[in-house]
């Protein structure tokens, strides 16, 4: 990944929901934004990086275990297909979600969120994109 400071958001893309997360301006640390409905999403980023310098995108892919694309890896290639149309100046790289929704649960749950919060699937849905925008970044790192 090239080293330009800005925001990196990342999409956990399904297909009535998508959870949203982003990085601090420094691509430190990453923060559940919101969950949005999916038929907004092109909309929501266009005003989103018209407010933040946004310099990179991080899709969730959904894997098997085998680490193939599920078919719904289909979907998200064809969105991303359209991301990268609508925003070329911004680099763009998938990142294996398996997990991310247990991890969110997960984490949820040790946080004290109520039983009610955790049954709300956009909370789950934007801790998911977190996780998997956190992953990223630990990737980036070089030692």
């Amino acid at each position: 990944m090239e080293n330009k400071l800005g925001r990196i958001i990342a999409i956990d893309y399904g297909l009535k929901r998508v959870g949203i997360a982003v990085t601090d301006p420094l691509q430190i640390i990453a923060t559940p934004l919101t969950t949005i409905a999916a038929p907004i999403l092109f909309p929501f980023l266009k005003d989103y990086l018209q407010q933040e310098n946004v310099v990179t995108f991080v899709m969730g892919m959904p894997n098997y275990l085998n680490g193939k694309p599920s078919t719904m890896g289909k979907i998200i290639k064809q969105i991303a297909t359209q991301l990268k149309k609508a925003f070329p100046a911004q680099s763009f790289y998938y990142q294996d979600e398996r997990f991310t929704s247990k991890l969110a649960l997960q984490g949820l749950y040790q946080a004290g969120y109520s039983k009610k919060d955790r049954a709300d699937k956009s909370n789950i849905d934007k801790v998911s994109a977190a996780i998997l925008l956190q992953s990223f970044l630990n990737q980036q790192i070089v030692v």
